[in-house]
């Protein structure tokens, strides 16, 4: 039984965590409201806006919509109000929620383990262009979202969405968001095991499901059977990371507790192996732990992260064991070293049943609704029903034969999506920025496509693997901390004094098995102006002064402040 203000699960409610009383635990017996947000979760389930979207909302208008609903429940629904045009970073944070809103909305499409066919992405294209002025960028949570769509037809686009198997239920608010995994499970030649099953199992069990629709904070989940640890597993609330146990086979060691924003966490292992079949088991007992012990006292501290660490893996796994699973979990190892440095699949590569797959790099992960569209029918034209995106803002399309390979990269490269990209076009990733952003303090995926235009330009023999991601803001959506060059963006003085866009940079951030966060130099910033500079004179020292086969985060974290600066 789900743990409720008003039923709170037995056993949990006995159990005392040690922080003082006020965190705003269920299962500790405290369920007084202590913010706005658990207040308006508690009057009414956000899952329940839908029925008021369908039949008042788009039908009288954004002027009729409820606060609670427009900045609250109609998360639950994938939809967020954006950045009304014109306000620029000086006004982020200072103005009222409604001075900032747009009447028009952000729609998050979730797309569990990265999954398309050809037909759901050709019906993605045609809402893009019907409903959202072109808008949708692929995330760097396999999501697709769209901009400019209007209250009045929202009920259309799920219609048109849900009739092809899509869905946007649960994809913000304080819910499951989308399950992350490999876009090449079932299909690459090196696959530990497919978790594809395991996600299955977890949408049918958890999504939509109103025991689950009320946790403190979102929760990010990952499964991934793949040997290039391609799902940022260590950043996740939750990651399932393919393992091969010595006695028992294939399964998948298990991780809690990772997150970013501006209190970064790595993930912990939890030392235990888990079957294919345990995984929705585990899945829905660490979500329960977290609806039920979650910190709901203060929003910046209720994410799953800060009870993993006031707890540790221990006693996590203890709590997860005894009150939720009923049984002990098995000892298991940690994942080896990831394959590869690259973890997007991009490229081409060969299937396990012979054919091969394409991923191929669009802009900082911006397209548009012709582009998705035209996508699918070159997959159709040549011999596939199935592409994925990835956690790293890319594309694949699956199944192609030999003899259509070379047609196929052709195609695509003439499309700007490149299938053998330079390490810049590759490795840089944004956020949506400041120009639908309401959190945004500066402009992030133009910059980004314009830094990649000149890094090309001006140092067109760097070879190496690298990672540029930038941040509109402090939130670290596009994981500033855990790249090789992370931007997180704030105004800041130019050399005339004046307050313009620019960045905090982190340097040598990494995820796999050597994950760590990136290193601040003091009073390190640069201006957007500046960018293309600066990042072309910290690469050019580190081409100078690397060792022998060093990696940029190796060398970053022992270079000097001044070869940084």
């Amino acid at each position: 039984m789900a743990a409720t203000p008003e039923n709170p699960t037995p056993a949990a409610a006995r159990r005392k965590t040690g922080r003082h009383r006020g965190e705003g635990q269920w299962a500790v017996g405290h369920f007084t409201p202590l913010n706005g947000n658990e207040q308006f979760k508690k009057d009414d389930d956000g899952l329940n806006v839908r029925t008021r979207i369908e039949t008042i909302y788009s039908k009288r208008g954004f002027d009729s919509i409820d606060p609670n609903d427009l900045r609250g429940r109609m998360r639950w629904w994938g939809l967020y109000t954006q950045r009304k045009q014109g306000l620029d970073g000086t006004k982020t944070g200072v103005l009222e929620p409604e001075e900032l809103d747009d009447e028009y909305f952000m729609l998050r499409v979730r797309i569990d383990g990265g999954r398309l066919t050809t037909q759901q992405l050709r019906v993605i294209g045609e809402i893009s262009e019907e409903f959202a002025r072109g808008t949708a960028d692929i995330t760097d949570r396999q999501n697709v979202q769209y901009h400019w769509i209007r209250i009045e037809d929202v009920p259309e686009i799920w219609n048109r969405l849900e009739a092809v198997g899509l869905s946007t239920t649960e994809a913000c608010g304080d819910t499951p968001r989308v399950i992350l995994g490999s876009p090449v499970a079932g299909i690459a030649a090196d696959e530990i095991i497919d978790g594809t099953p395991a996600i299955d199992e977890i949408y049918r069990r958890i999504v939509g499901n109103k025991d689950f629709s009320n946790l403190p904070r979102k929760f990010k989940s990952a499964v991934s059977g793949s040997p290039l640890l391609d799902v940022a597993h260590e950043i996740n609330d939750i990651s399932f990371v393919g393992v091969v146990h010595p006695e028992h086979g294939p399964g998948f060691d298990v991780w809690v507790g990772g997150g970013l924003s501006t209190n970064p966490k790595l993930g912990v292992r939890l030392g235990t192996w888990v079957s294919l079949d345990e995984v929705p088991d585990v899945y829905e007992g660490v979500i329960s732990i977290f609806r039920d012990y979650g910190y709901r006292r203060l929003r910046n501290r209720a994410r799953l992260k800060f009870l993993v660490a006031d707890w540790g893996p221990e006693k996590f796994r203890q709590v997860l064991e005894d009150e939720y699973l009923k049984r002990k979990l098995t000892d298991g190892p940690a994942p080896e070293q990831p394959a590869g440095r690259w973890r997007d699949h991009v490229g081409v590569h060969r299937q396990k049943d012979g054919n091969f797959y394409v991923g191929f790099a669009p802009r900082v992960g911006r397209v548009d609704g012709p582009t998705l569209t035209k996508i699918a029918e070159l997959a159709e034209a040549h011999g596939s029903g199935r592409v994925r995106t990835t956690a790293e803002q890319k594309m694949i399309v699956l199944d192609v034969v030999e003899s259509q390979v070379e047609s196929l990269v052709a195609a695509l490269e003439a499309l700007d999506l490149r299938v053998t990209p330079s390490p810049f076009r590759r490795g840089t990733m944004a956020c949506t920025g400041i120009e639908f952003c309401k959190l945004a303090i500066v402009e992030t995926k133009g910059r980004g496509s314009s830094l990649i235009d000149e890094l090309e330009r001006r140092l067109p023999e760097f070879d190496e693997p690298l990672t540029i991601n930038i941040n509109g803001c402090p939130n670290a959506c596009a994981r500033i901390q855990v790249a090789d060059i992370g931007l997180k963006g704030q105004l800041v003085l130019d050399d005339e004094g004046n307050r313009v866009e620019g960045y905090q940079v982190h340097l040598g951030g990494a995820l796999g098995l050597e994950a760590g966060f990136g290193r601040k130099v003091r009073g390190l910033k640069v201006t957007s102006a500046e960018l293309p500079d600066y990042v072309e004179r910290v690469l050019t020292r580190y081409r100078a002064e690397r060792e022998d086969g060093e990696r940029f985060a190796t060398w970053a974290a022992r270079a000097s402040e001044e070869a940084l600066s």
